[in-house]
């Protein structure tokens, strides 16, 4: 098994409990940071009076100079390294945002301690020049963080608003972190009521020359084998839009890309909290298929994805879905919904097809061979599915009308033995209810190799094409029984917890969290905000009443979920691609530990969910 040492953007799940999963399904070990390492909390003091909630303080930020510590300390064992800069410069997403008294000074010498700890990157490369070094950074979202160091949603508020309002275009470095406050026609914007502008504007400035730093010192200068980009919290016009134009410029100039992208370097894209199944995707594709191209058809049902831009991105939803394709290290080739694109691409995605082996039968791939022990524990292949081209299959649901239509592809793909990736941009945040009930009565879904409906569009592409990538590259090369089913368990539990926490939770037990909260709040001014902190905003009792009611809820849906034609006794999945045909597994059980799921950051957004499946 391949060893990855991962330090993650913080510690929530998206962000660490899932991708070792993913990691695992794809016979990955990801080893991570100590969790007190990595921590990452929202204020955990207040101030009161009375009923009146006066102010919070005492966020949990990671811990830099422990991260550089790990990464030296677990360095000569690692296969491979995907490392977030923002936890090793800043201690996690939310300490990059920390509201600063001063920018830094000027670039590159802004900072010693923050370029000395990025400069563990250089290091490893130097000392171990053939492992693999994938980054990812961020572009500092528009808002600040509520209930973090004080600032309350008004502050968010705000300042998302005071930051998406548009900006005179800048080029240089220079201008752009000078230029933070000026409109098109020159001329500054008003002051701030509920943070400090100022000092928001210097953590920007001491951001941006960490992005500069990383792509001008690190990925340049060849210390960085792929960079991933991402844009948190984005709009199509703003403070960040200076930024995002630099680096794409950057990366044509310093990195060899074109309109802003290089697919063997670097990509910049919406996205945060799926970088981390991206890049691990990445890793998987490198580390057992040498890095040969994936090829990927996209089939909307709905609009198309070029016709949507969320509103929380500034990249509509078809380009971001083909800039992840690029992360994992694949290549989109067929568009259902634009036949003289699938036209033009048809010959080179074969090209590609045929140079990686994979749905050629007249090519075979490194270690395959059908023993029959494998053949017992498998039963049988699909059999048709080997001369299928591309190699996998994302159905993107973007309307709720054309739900039955989406669902006849996923049978045809799953009765052939397709490898396919389905993604819910019907719902607006968490899953579809008419969407999810729809996938979780067809006996194909517990076959999907990724499926997401989690949060922001970037956010489901990335895991559910991370999923899909990083599972495909492990069933297409690994040939132990005992390696494919200690993968296939990791995988049906990853799976089921997409559909029991992004449905389930988020778009059902959730209202009855944020219910009870807001009924049972302590402070007047903050009782329709008191589920973003409930620790806080709720008397102990009452927070462990909802521990309780989180548990008991989430029990009442595993039991559901797991009866569910997708994912009941005797319902399958694949356990391995051989020469293109599909060999199944049999999902057994799954299981949720009742005191399994928590509010890891006190507020009903997120919780903790490790449900466990058992195939054979």
């Amino acid at each position: 098994m391949k060893t990855v040492v991962y330090v993650p953007l913080d510690d929530r799940p998206a962000n660490l409990d899932d991708v070792i999963v993913q990691g695992k399904a794809a016979g990955l070990h990801i080893v991570a940071p100590n969790l007190n390492d990595i921590e990452n909390r929202l204020d955990s003091e207040k101030s009161v009076d009375g009923t009146m909630l006066l102010g919070t303080s005492t966020p949990t930020y990671g811990k830099p100079s422990q991260i550089r510590d790990f990464i030296r300390k677990h360095a000569a064992a690692a296969d491979g390294f995907v490392i977030s800069a923002d936890m090793l410069a800043y201690g996690g997403l939310i300490g990059s945002r920390q509201l600063r008294d001063h920018g830094g000074a000027n670039y590159p010498d802004y900072d010693a301690e923050t370029t000395a700890l990025l400069d563990v990157i250089r290091e490893i490369k130097e000392n171990y020049p053939r492992k693999p070094v994938y980054v990812m950074d961020t572009i500092m979202r528009l808002a600040t963080t509520s209930f973090a160091d004080g600032l309350t949603l008004d502050a968010y508020n705000e300042s998302r608003t005071l930051m998406q309002q548009p900006r005179k275009a800048f080029t240089a470095f220079e201008d752009i972190i000078a230029g933070y406050n000026v409109s098109p026609d020159g001329v500054e914007y008003g002051d701030t009521t509920y943070f400090d502008k100022s000092r928001y504007y210097n953590t920007r400035q001491h951001k941006f020359k960490s992005n500069r730093y990383i792509l001008e010192r690190l990925a340049r200068e060849g210390y960085i084998d792929f960079l991933a980009v991402g844009v948190d919290d984005a709009n199509t016009q703003g403070v960040q839009i200076n930024e995002i134009r630099y680096v794409e410029q950057r990366i044509n100039e310093w990195l060899g890309g074109i309109d802003g992208q290089n697919p063997e370097r670097a990509i910049i894209l919406p996205d945060a909290d799926g970088l981390g199944h991206s890049l691990v995707a990445r890793m998987a594709n490198q580390l057992h298929r040498r890095g040969k191209k994936t090829t990927y058809g996209v089939t909307y049902y709905g609009p198309h994805g070029s016709t949507i831009i969320n509103t929380y991105e500034y990249m509509d939803v078809h380009q971001n879905l083909v800039r992840h394709v690029d992360i994992v290290g694949g290549k989109l080739v067929t568009d259902s919904a634009s036949p003289e694109v699938e036209a033009e691409t048809e010959t080179a995605a074969a090209s590609v097809t045929r140079e990686s082996g994979v749905g050629n039968p007249g090519n075979e791939t490194d270690g395959f061979s059908v023993d029959s022990e494998l053949d017992r524990m498998t039963g049988q292949s699909a059999g048709t599915a080997k001369h299928r081209y591309p190699d996998l299959s994302i159905i993107a649901i973007t309307a709720e009308n054309r739900i039955q239509e989406a669902m006849a592809h996923l049978a045809s793909n799953g009765e052939k033995g397709v490898p396919t990736l389905v993604i819910d941009f019907v719902g607006k945040g968490p899953a579809n209810p008419a969407v999810a009930e729809a996938l979780l009565d067809s006996p194909h879904t517990g076959k999907l190799l990724g499926y997401s409906a989690w949060n922001t569009p970037g956010n489901k592409i990335g895991m559910a094409v991370g999923m899909g990538q990083s599972r495909y590259a492990f069933l297409t090369t690994e040939s132990h029984p005992r390696a494919l089913a200690k993968a296939m368990d990791a995988q049906g539990s990853l799976l089921f917890k997409r559909f029991l926490k992004d449905y389930y939770y988020k778009a059902v037990a959730i209202a009855d969290i944020r219910t009870y909260s807001r009924a049972h709040a302590l402070y007047t001014n903050v009782a329709t905000l008191s589920d973003q902190n409930m620790l806080l905003f709720n008397s102990a009792e009452d927070y462990a009443y909802l521990q309780r009611l989180l548990r008991d809820l989430m029990q009442t849906h595993t039991a559901a979920l797991g009866a569910k034609p997708a994912f009941a006794a005797g319902s399958k999945a694949i356990f391995r691609i051989c020469h293109g045909d599909a060999f199944y597994a049999e999902y057994l059980r799954t299981e949720l530990a009742y005191d399994n799921p928590d509010f890891i950051w006190w507020r009903a957004f997120e919780i903790t969910l490790s449900p466990q499946a058992k195939l054979k």
